[in-house]
């Protein structure tokens, strides 16, 4: 609940701090003397729009804080402030502070961490609830209508999401599964050529590497073999080193015993005869190795082209080439056994459908059955509340099919209707602005049960009303407030007389300068108040003992 409130250079209010507590608080004060800025202040705070005429003439910022304290997180807040990464510790209070500079600029805080500005929306709808003459938010916007009808109705929500989350994703496979037919018979005789002509080419997977290496074999062998033909010459033949050598070892054969040098040229001869032997036997081997076909040359370019030319067409190495026939096979084999897949696809699809569509009508007959209690409840709120001739209507519509969701197939929304025999409208339409007030105080006292934003705010709830109807406003304040918190600005002393707390604004000026007060009202103070508000600028005996009738009789 909201705890304090602090206002710095706001209009006409130089620095404020108001401290709340639970139950029914209720701000009076005679007309202008600035209720709307505290409502604007805590605006503020709340994320509305930065505007910078609330800044007090002279001054260059402002600024509002709040506080608000729970003896547990919201699971709401918690989430929120999870996702935004801003850590609040268990059980330290929540303070939001918005600062405001004449400049234009405009900051936002939680608990002192800069924060932007739509953190704040996001939290504001479970930290205050606000109910005024022309509220167009809350209770009065048709799309929250269907959450607070399932919360009255203890609606069980969960069953109905899960059908609904298994029927989409029974559905998108179906979807997909049918696209993905389509696009293969599209591509069906495309995909048939294609593995038709690599089926034909038959790649195999290392074959580019080895076709490559072949090939340059071959060519290498093509450039040497020019090279090997001449030193076969210089090596064939009666002149050949090798025969001059032979013939050199058998001339020295004859002398070599002369002279031990002579034997010793010897063996160096006979070394050189097998070393010449050796050479000439590598290079005819060398000559056997190198020698190529062209044909078969022409072959490996050939087929080295080929599956360079089908890897470019299909966008993709030569070695993925066998597995693309294989993925084509399989595409061209979906084809084939996809209507059975997708036979069975359609009836899960459909089996989800109607199990989800078992569950939301089961839904529709619980609203239905609670829209009633509700209406009848709120029946029951109108005619001390000067309501009697006006009715309430829950209107729970099926949606089309198209529109059905995870909670399930209905639209709902709240209708009035405030003559006998008028049609039902919604409750912005036809109500006006303390009829609107009056119809959400009823709508309030109905749902009391099912809770709300931590604090309830109903600004002038009570304007053109009095007497009975304004002490029945008071009493059901009160009884919304129990074990809660509700603030109140009010006109009438019989609301003013039900609140725990009694705030008072006042205005007061010092030469050209004026300025806004609050003050928490004491017991003897509160009786003045009270009668001022009975009997107007004078107070009268008569209204101080009326006054003391309407604080006695709480």
């Amino acid at each position: 609940m909201l705890t304090t409130l602090s206002i710095r250079n706001i209009v006409l209010i130089e620095a404020l701090d108001l401290n709340f507590r639970g139950g029914l608080g209720v701000l009076t004060g005679e007309t202008g003397a600035g209720k709307s800025i505290l409502l604007d202040a805590l605006g503020l705070v709340l994320g509305n729009r930065a505007d910078m005429g609330l800044i007090r003439a002279g001054e260059q910022q402002a600024s509002a804080t709040a506080t608000f304290e729970f003896q547990t997180m919201p699971a709401l807040l918690s989430e929120v402030l999870d996702n935004a990464e801003v850590e609040i510790e268990p059980g330290e209070p929540l303070i939001l502070r918005r600062r405001l500079k004449a400049d234009g600029g405009s900051k936002a805080f939680i608990n002192d961490q800069p924060v932007g500005v739509a953190l704040l929306r996001a939290m504001a709808g479970a930290l205050v609830e606000l109910h005024g003459q022309h509220d167009d938010r809350g209770l009065v916007n048709p799309r929250g209508h269907r959450m607070l009808l399932d919360r009255y109705a203890g609606s069980d929500l969960a069953a109905v999401s899960s059908a609904w989350s298994i029927w989409r994703d029974a559905e998108t496979k179906l979807e997909a599964a049918r696209a993905s037919i389509v696009q293969a018979k599209e591509d069906e005789d495309l995909l048939v050529a294609h593995l038709a002509e690599l089926t034909e080419l038959r790649p195999e997977v290392g074959e580019e590497t080895q076709l490559a290496g072949l090939r340059s074999d071959m060519q290498k062998g093509e450039r040497l073999q020019g090279e090997l033909e001449a030193l076969r010459k210089i090596w064939d033949g009666s002149n050949s080193p090798l025969a001059s050598l032979r013939s050199a070892a058998r001339k020295m054969e004859r002398i070599a015993e002369e002279h031990p040098l002579l034997a010793e040229a010897l063996a160096s001869l006979d070394r050189a005869v097998i070393e010449a032997g050796e050479a000439e036997d590598k290079l005819t081997e060398a000559g056997y190795t190198l020698i190529h076909d062209p044909a078969a040359l022409d072959d490996a370019e050939t087929r080295l082209f080929e599956l360079r030319a089908a890897a470019r067409k299909h966008r993709c190495e030569v070695d993925t080439l066998p597995s693309l026939m294989a993925e084509m096979r399989e595409q061209l084999d979906a084809i084939e056994s996809g209507e059975a897949g997708v036979g069975a696809l359609a009836k899960a699809a459909k089996e989800a459908g109607d199990a989800y569509a078992l569950k939301a009508q089961a839904l529709h007959d619980n609203r239905t059955k609670w829209a009633a209690k509700l209406d009848k409840a709120v029946a029951a709120e109108l005619a001390p509340l000067k309501l009697d001739a006006a009715k309430f209507q829950t209107q729970v519509e099926k949606l089309p099919g198209d529109r059905w969701g995870a909670s399930g197939m209905d639209a709902v929304e709240f209708l009035i209707s405030t003559n006998p025999g008028a049609p039902f409208a919604p409750l912005n339409k036809i109500a006006s602005g303390g009829e609107l007030s009056r119809f959400i105080l009823a709508l309030k006292v109905a749902l009391a049960e099912q809770g709300g934003a931590a604090t309830v705010i109903f600004d002038e709830i009570d304007r053109g009303v009095g007497g009975a109807v304004a002490s029945a406003i008071g009493d059901r304040l009160a009884r919304l407030a129990d074990g809660g918190q509700l603030l109140a600005v009010t006109h009438s002393p019989q609301v003013a007389a039900r609140g725990g707390q009694h705030y008072m604004i006042a205005k007061s000026s010092e030469g050209t300068v004026t300025r806004t007060s609050v003050g928490l009202l004491s017991a003897a103070e509160r009786h003045e108040e009270i009668a001022r508000m009975l009997s107007g600028a004078v107070v009268t005996p008569e209204a101080r003992a009326q006054a003391d009738r309407l604080l006695e009789g709480i």
